[in-house]
């Protein structure tokens, strides 16, 4: 058992800053997200997998039906107060945009109890990279990933390489290579999600990429 409630939605609400995401609605996602409390959001592992709720045990409340959402953010806890603290551990909390909220729960009924399981994520394009960083460094936002949603690990090879490196993940599902200088490389991608599936992307950054561009597997999980 768990609990949700909503927030309204700006221009800031489609950041997903915990996990990287620069806009969650640009980047595939729309409105069909949900950030996750503590107990749920594994120090930002958790980021992009996908959930099906159904509202319960709340007649007046609940609404018929079910909503399907992604992980791409953080509710935060918050330990000043003795209300409004359905973010702190343990509690399993949902933090949706109010349009899901609204699928399922009326809209004055604030936060309502819910049952939700982890399920697919669903997707028709290729898993997606956005490049970030400077000649110091390279941080690889992977999102658009299909299957079980999270990445557990990515690892990058140079043109001229012959072995893959191991990236190590910096915040959400930003992933960082330190010291090696990429620009002017094509670049291959390997990334495996939490349920062991592997995806590789070969040559899917060509030599004349640069800092800000975004690129798309032609695989993806299913």
């Amino acid at each position: 058992m768990a609990v949700m409630e909503w927030y309204l939605i700006s221009t800031n609400n489609f950041i997903g800053a915990a996990c990287g995401y620069t806009n969650v609605y640009n980047q595939g996602y729309g409105q069909a997200t949900t950030a996750l409390s503590t107990a749920l959001f594994n120090h930002g592992a958790a980021c992009g997998t996908c959930y099906e709720i159904i509202c319960v045990n709340a007649p007046q409340a609940c609404k018929p039906g079910k909503i399907r959402v992604t992980a791409t953010n953080f509710c935060p806890p918050n330990y000043t107060k003795t209300t409004d603290i359905w973010c702190n551990p343990p509690q399993k909390h949902f933090d949706l945009a109010m349009p899901m909220y609204l699928k399922i729960a009326e809209y004055k009924a604030g936060v309502v109890p819910i049952v939700y399981r982890r399920v697919k994520c669903g997707k028709t394009d290729g898993v997606k990279f956005l490049m970030g960083g400077n000649k110091y460094w390279t941080l690889v936002l992977v999102y658009n990933v299909g299957g079980a949603g999270d990445v557990k690990s990515v690892r990058i090879r140079s043109s001229g390489a012959s072995r893959w490196t191991q990236m190590t993940r910096n915040w959400g599902q930003n992933w960082l290579l330190v010291g090696r200088i990429l620009l002017g490389k094509a670049l291959s991608f390997e990334v495996t999600t939490s349920d062991g599936s592997v995806v590789q992307a070969i040559n899917v950054v060509p030599s004349n990429w640069n800092f800000g561009m975004t690129f798309e597997a032609k695989k993806i999980f299913h």
